[in-house]
């Protein structure tokens, strides 16, 4: 049972295996993290009203209020600020209470959720459990285009339950699953929605305005069931994908917040009197060698590719130390689960040339290296791997695709090409998704029946110290075996005003995992953004 005993043991760190370790999930123990606990610039309390813009790195005519089919950081952002879930996902990634009060399962397989009363959407109609059964069946249909697809249909069944109540019967158990209700796409709409000109959901904001790939306009929801609500009267999104003229709206003072702030722009942000956050996330871009086609079927020459990778130079010239060091696995230093024990992979060039000249690969041509700069800091590894090869005599020919249709065109195409992965919700939503033999972005096509195996053993263990042993196993497994380099774990930098409040760093990815909505509010009576 999930309860507040079990989860006191967890401790500080707040571990979500606190949460897998039990039968039972109660927002009767767990107030949700409200924007009251999260601010950290000021020891002043919060203050309601103002008006806010703040500038994404995205935007297109794609951009979409459906929760089921965003894809983007600016459609998460967007998101989170008019939906919600039937849980959260906190600093840690922990999974706590939204419109689920409590979520139990004695087996992990069978779950029984009962939701909050008095909760209303938008248009003033009562949250249901027949808005929640609506919302995640919807996930199943292929016509909807859901990029949740794959993890609801491992939910086999799910109806109602009387009118707060709802139970979801997996295929088989998995003890995470509370986690996977975390994730935005799960967002509740009301029963029988199919147009999403305009959001109707039950988050902090109601939609005054939206056009897509331009802007988003918020206005605060004066019933939101929150009773912590959220402090600013307004909120206006704006896409900015050109790097400068994000950079440069916030230094004229056109937007308040951005996201993604360039490394060697920290530097003036600061100097400017501004201010910036560094978040650790578990973003990271890797190589990935395909093991079915090419010189990835053979070990030696995937061992000697993870070699040459010079792990120092990469986060010291193309993040500027804004990142911590990788080791091939997928899981980044500050997770709860992240394997302490295995080896530190180094540069070495010498032992790399060894082993290509043994498997053969030394002299022979090469499938091209693909990058792009849809891959974080993927054209400038390719360089960097391209010079470090040349000099042991392998010679590797780097083609960058441009970053529009790079996902949808080439990634997961080529032999030997670059990937960008954001911060899942749990260790078992990363293996399940990258590495599973059936896993659908298993980006070097990898299949290790060991680790199929320990990924279904851990999902029904209840002990956290045993399941934490599998979880180690899984990621030896990966970094010794799967065709995958990861170099780095990229941190998260957003820039805002000094009058911006509550923003603090997440795990979840840029500008608290895409959640900030909730948490900022304005430490003065007359902001620069002016009016909506």
């Amino acid at each position: 049972m999930l309860n507040r005993r079990n989860m006191m043991k967890q401790g500080a760190h707040l571990a979500a295996a606190g949460i897998c370790a039990a039968r039972s999930w109660s927002g009767a123990a767990f107030a949700t993290v409200s924007s009251n606990s999260v601010y950290s610039q000021t020891n002043s309390a919060p203050r309601h009203g103002g008006h806010v813009r703040a500038a994404s790195t995205t935007g297109s005519l794609s951009d979409t209020l459906d929760p089921a089919r965003q894809s983007m950081a600016t459609d998460y952002m967007r998101g989170n600020m008019f939906y919600d879930g039937l849980v959260t996902l906190d600093e840690t990634l922990t999974a706590r209470p939204a419109l689920a009060e409590s979520l139990e399962s004695t087996d992990f397989r069978t779950w029984h959720i009962r939701l909050r009363s008095g909760v209303y959407f938008h248009d003033g109609a009562p949250l249901t459990s027949a808005d929640v059964v609506y919302s995640i069946l919807r996930h199943k249909d292929p016509t909807v285009g859901s990029q949740v697809h794959y993890q609801a249909m491992a939910m086999r069944t799910i109806r109602a339950d009387g009118p707060l109540g709802v139970i979801i019967e997996l295929d088989t158990a998995n003890i995470t699953f509370p986690s996977v209700l975390g994730l935005t796409n799960f967002a509740i709409i009301r029963e029988g929605t199919t147009q999403f000109d305009k959001a109707n959901g039950t988050g902090p904001f109601t939609c005054a305005a939206f056009q897509p790939g331009v802007r988003s306009l918020a206005l605060r929801n004066a019933n939101f069931w929150n009773p912590g609500g959220v402090w600013v009267d307004s909120l206006e999104l704006i896409s900015i994908s050109d790097d400068m003229a994000r950079h440069n709206a916030l230094l004229s003072g056109d937007v308040d917040i951005i996201a993604a702030v360039d490394p060697r722009l920290v530097a003036l942000v600061r100097k400017r009197g501004l201010a910036v956050m560094e978040s650790p996330t578990g973003t990271y871009t890797n190589l990935a060698i395909r093991q079915d086609v090419g010189p990835g079927r053979n070990a030696d020459f995937i061992r000697a590719m993870k070699l040459l990778f010079n792990r120092e130079q990469m986060r010291d010239s193309i993040y500027l130390g804004y990142c911590r060091m990788g080791n091939d696995q997928p899981l980044p230093p500050e997770h709860r689960d992240f394997n302490t024990h295995l080896p530190q992979t180094r540069y070495d060039p010498e032992q790399a040339k060894f082993l290509l000249s043994r498997s053969g690969y030394l002299n022979q041509s090469l499938p091209p290296l693909i990058c792009s700069p849809a891959a974080n800091g993927s054209v400038e590894m390719a360089v960097l791997l391209q010079n470090d090869a040349r000099r042991i005599g392998l010679q590797l020919d780097v083609r960058r695709m441009p970053a529009d249709g790079y996902w949808s065109q080439s990634w997961m195409r080529f032999p030997m090409g670059f990937g960008n992965v954001n911060p899942r919700a749990s260790a078992d939503m990363t293996f399940a998704l990258s590495f599973a033999s059936t896993a659908p972005w298993n980006e070097s096509h990898w299949r290790n029946a060991q680790f199929d195996q320990l990924l279904v053993l851990s999902r029904s263990e209840p002990d956290e110290a045993k399941r934490r042993a599998l979880y180690d196993d899984m990621q030896t497994l990966i970094h010794t075996d799967a065709g995958i380099a990861i170099p780095t774990f990229i941190t998260s930098l957003d820039g805002y005003h000094p009058r911006i409040r509550g923003l603090r760093p997440r795990q979840g990815g840029q500008l608290m995992g895409y959640n900030f909505a909730r948490s900022i509010w304005v430490d003065e009576t007359d902001t620069a953004g002016g009016q909506p």
